[in-house]
């Protein structure tokens, strides 16, 4: 359904379990920047409406789960830890070149969150099944879900506002540059790196 073409090592899995408030706090500000990334878009791009509709609620899900991860880490005794540059959304971001129309431009932001989207709900699928942590399993099953709507949502967004057979052809060579820079990641206690 996601289109990875490079799917997660499920030893990926034993990384976060060593790892747990590592994962935790990446997580958490995963969620603050997804809600960063739709307020951006409601900024730069306010004459697609429907899009702002969408984000305006978008906003408001990704920071309750940005609390609902918040909450985990204060579950377990611990504190927020700090921010950490995010290898592969600084990898990501260069696949497109900057410029271009304003459409353009929407079209490729769009992408960058529908594969962002993709790789956290792969990355949610593998921590929900198969950590030994049943009660912290089932809070990413959850999650998962979530992930896969704002996967199509993004993606179905970048089809409407671009040429569908180019936008296609975008997503397709994205998936497999994606594909490429995990075979270099992937080996972190992080959601997507």
């Amino acid at each position: 359904m996601l289109g990875l073409k490079l799917p997660t090592d499920p030893r990926w899995v034993n990384i976060v379990e060593k790892n747990i408030e590592e994962i935790l706090t990446d997580h958490a500000y995963c969620e603050q920047k997804a809600a960063s990334t739709a307020i951006s878009l409601i900024v730069g791009f306010p004459e697609y409406t429907e899009l702002v509709q969408e984000m305006i609620d978008l906003v408001e899900e990704e920071m309750s789960h940005f609390k609902m991860v918040h909450d985990k880490i204060l579950e377990k005794g611990w504190t927020l830890g700090r921010d950490r540059k995010d290898d592969y959304v600084i990898a990501l971001l260069k696949f497109f070149p900057k410029g271009g129309s304003r459409t353009t431009q929407l079209v490729h932001r769009l992408l960058y969150a529908a594969l962002i989207e993709a790789r956290s709900c792969e990355r949610f699928r593998l921590l929900s099944e198969e950590l030994e942590d049943k009660k912290l399993a089932k809070f990413y099953r959850k999650l998962m879900i979530s992930e896969a709507g704002h996967y199509t949502m993004f993606l179905n967004f970048a089809r409407k506002y671009g040429d569908r057979k180019e936008v296609d052809e975008k997503w397709e060579k994205l998936l497999t540059y994606e594909a490429e820079i995990m075979i270099d990641l992937g080996n972190k206690e992080t959601i997507h790196g």
